[in-house]
């Protein structure tokens, strides 16, 4: 299909997508960029100054895992820019931004063979339409990178097309190169062209590149944010100063039906620099001319709350997942062949493992700055979702969505917390009540205290083996809360009961990567009264300590060789299979041997295939020491080979802190972990060494952002039970512990 810069502006894209936006979108949703002086608007991802500079924008959230430069570098390949002329801005709210495939592969993932196509579809269709921009589900890449190359391949056509004209050549006859526009020995910059190039058509035939042509992608060019992360000049949230701006902090109630009936006003009010409190039903907040004084007025305060019902604590948790688990109703959401005759007089196994609830403690707590300005409210706010922000301030201001302007800022740290905004919400309320500009920041007490948090589970696995030992009939039986409606209900208006309803996403990642000829996959929902969403890997993070854990008991006791045993099994995907060839290769596989220290785990998540090996051992005060991590990873073709390794490292000490601790006990109500110091978070002298190896491929890139999680425990798990014949079936792992 021939490209036309009409078509490309209206639909954001080539081919299919192009065809599906071009037949569905009126004319008028165009990009709603703003062109600095001197620049011109190619199409929604690309402007281009006539001083030479390339501005990507990106509608993806950068929060450490190098969005802001991997996919400008899609585009300057694309492009032929020199990378030296890059610039980033964040994209403004608009249908051509929403992450359609993130919604789309949820949706696929719903529903039945027969209606996978067209209901994909309509998902696609609803994200577009309602603006859905999101940052998660390690999407940024699959979802958005045909996007950049389409756009950077547009736009190279028309400079091609405008300096084609100067030198009353054919178009095809040029090409780009390092912010040129070349023939032969004839070459224009970039920024000559721009304005003239922008306003042309794109010629017919317009065709991408090799990935790579452009000399920059599958390079670890420099990356765009840390320079100014390095010396301090980048910008978050906490630092966005407006001209008499005022300061806020607020601090909430026990989890449950609780609200607030009461604070000690005058007291807050005697705190010097206070300027207002705010009561509102689920929180209590304080205005001061600093921070630490709004902190003050807080504790002076003394906000009262009263709860309805019983308080949930850790026994109240823990007595709801295991009653669902031996008695709850299941739904089934993978069934492969006949598993009740799969166990018929075979010899078998049954366990049970469970996880915590685990928290985000992302270095930067939630924050916002907000602003209003007649009957307009803007708000600055690290976000992953800035459409579903505006929607959220809109609702609890009773405004437009037209009234309300969001900045995305920097985030620091998100891993799915930052897809809410709680914080906004807040910070709008208050300056909307005290008619100055607030800037809100929670306090680490309360940004545990009110987390959204990864749920806990427990799950039930059974499985039956042959009589060469093979796994011929596979159970998981999963009790967990349902966190995506629990989500949803919070973001979206009229977003649903957030209940104990079965969902996939609960047990997503549950199904082996292994060829069982029998699979049954149960998800049991359960209400434990603390509001759960999304985290680094989402349900991977326990499915894969389930699976991996359990392969390795099955292992055990067929009494065969761990690795030997995986393998037998693999012979239907073979880049997993050649990741765990290869990090056993790395690591030197001694066989999990008992006495040995070494335990291996594999998964395969968001398009990516991961293997690793993990040497541990239990220390002279009985805590359990990592030695050394090696991964194997598959992510199919790389963009940037540096990005993708410093996600999976990072991925892996994520994974540590998830194994040992990142957790919080409950006491009527409130969480029991005030700060950094009570997660047992993983220390820079007790970090392991890591080695980590990149699988080449071909394949279409996957995602790297959350991959290397779901490995880790199991592994570490894995290498314990080889090192002291203790099986942990729980985390945190600890000796002494189930």
């Amino acid at each position: 299909m021939a490209i036309s810069r009409r078509n490309f502006l209206v639909g954001g894209g080539a081919g299919a997508g192009l065809l599906l936006a071009w037949g569905l979108w009126p004319r008028s949703y165009r990009p709603n960029l703003v062109a600095s002086p001197g620049e011109a608007i190619f199409n929604a991802f690309l402007k281009i100054g006539e001083d030479g500079h390339v501005a990507v924008v990106v509608p993806q959230a950068e929060m450490g895992q190098g969005v802001w430069t991997s996919l400008p570098q899609v585009l300057a390949d694309e492009l032929g820019a020199d990378w030296r002329t890059i610039a980033v801005e964040p994209a403004p709210i608009s249908p051509l931004y929403a992450n359609d495939f993130l919604i789309g592969e949820a949706a696929q993932g719903m529903l039945p063979d027969l209606l996978k196509g067209v209901g994909g579809w309509a998902a696609r269709q609803y994200a577009i339409r309602s603006a859905l921009m999101v940052t998660g589900g390690s999407s940024s890449i699959r979802g958005f990178e045909t996007r950049f190359r389409e756009a950077g391949a547009v736009a190279r056509a028309l400079l091609c097309t405008a300096a084609a004209k100067r030198w009353d050549a054919d178009w095809r006859a040029c090409d780009t190169a390092v912010g040129f526009v070349t023939r032969g020995e004839d070459r224009l910059r970039f920024g000559e062209l721009a304005a003239e190039a922008a306003s042309l058509d794109a010629p017919g035939g317009v065709a991408l590149r090799a990935p790579g042509a452009g000399g920059l992608s599958g390079r670890s060019v420099p990356r765009i944010d840390l320079p100014s992360k390095v010396d301090g000049s980048a910008r978050y949230a906490g630092d966005v100063r407006l001209p008499d701006m005022v300061f806020a902090a607020v601090r909430h109630g026990p989890h449950g039906a609780t609200r607030l009936t009461g604070v000690d006003k005058a007291a807050a009010e005697k705190v010097p620099g206070v300027i207002a409190v705010v009561q509102n039903p689920g929180w209590a907040g304080a205005v001061a001319t600093n921070g630490w004084a709004a902190e003050r007025a807080l504790d002076a305060m003394r906000p009262r709350f009263t709860t309805d019902g019983p308080f949930p604590d850790s026994d109240s948790i823990d007595q709801a997942l295991n009653a669902a688990l031996d008695g709850g109703e299941a739904t089934r959401f993978v069934a492969v062949g006949d598993v009740d005759a799969a166990f018929v007089g075979k010899q078998g196994l049954k366990v049970d493992y469970s996880v915590p609830l685990a928290v985000h403690a992302a270095m930067e707590p939630l924050a916002a700055t907000a602003r209003l300005i007649g009957d307009r409210m803007e708000v600055w706010m690290p976000t992953q979702a800035p459409g579903l922000a505006r929607a959220a301030v809109a609702r609890a201001l009773d405004m437009s969505e037209g009234q309300v302007t969001i900045y995305p800022m920097l985030v620091g740290g998100g891993f799915g917390r930052k897809i809410e905004n709680d914080a906004a919400v807040q910070a709008a309320i208050i300056a909307r009540e005290v008619r100055r500009p607030v800037q809100l920041t929670w306090s680490r007490r309360d940004d545990i205290q009110q987390d959204r948090f990864r749920p806990a589970a427990r799950a039930r696995m059974a499985a039956a083996l042959g009589e060469r030992g093979e796994v011929v009939g596979w159970q998981a039986r999963i009790a967990a809360p349902a966190a995506m409606a629990s989500m949803q209900s919070r973001l979206m208006a009229g977003g649903g009961d957030p209940g104990a309803k079965a969902e996939l996403s609960a047990v997503e990642g549950a199904l082996p990567p292994y060829a069982i000829p029998a699979i049954a996959i149960d998800h049991l929902p359960v209400d434990i009264g603390i509001p759960t969403g999304i985290w680094r890997s989402v349900a991977n993070s326990y499915t894969a300590f389930f699976t991996e854990c359990f392969i390795d008991e099955l292992a055990r006791s067929a009494g065969i060789e761990p690795l030997s045993f995986r393998m037998q099994m693999l012979g239907g995907n073979p880049r997993l299979a050649h990741c765990l060839t290869t990090v056993t290769a790395m690591g030197g596989w001694d066989g999990g041997m008992p006495g040995g220290n070494q335990g291996l785990a594999c998964h395969s998540s968001f398009g990516s295939h991961v293997a690793m090996l993990v040497e541990a051992h239990v220390g002279e005060d009985q805590r359990i020491v990592v030695d050394r991590v090696a991964a194997a990873v598959d992510c199919g073709r790389i963009i940037h080979p540096d990005i993708v390794l410093q996600q999976i490292e990072g991925g892996i000490v994520w994974g540590l802190a998830a194994a040992f601790g990142a957790t919080t006990g409950f006491a009527r109500g409130m969480a029991e972990a005030r700060n950094f110091d009570a997660l047992n978070l993983p220390l820079l002298a007790g970090t392991p060494d890591i080695r980590v190896e990149l699988i080449p491929s071909k394949e279409a890139p996957g995602g790297v952002g959350e991959i290397a999680v779901p490995p880790v425990a199991p592994a570490v798990a894995n290498a314990i039970f080889a090192a002291t014949g203790q099986r942990l079936r729980s985390l945190p792992l600890a000796i002494g512990g189930q």
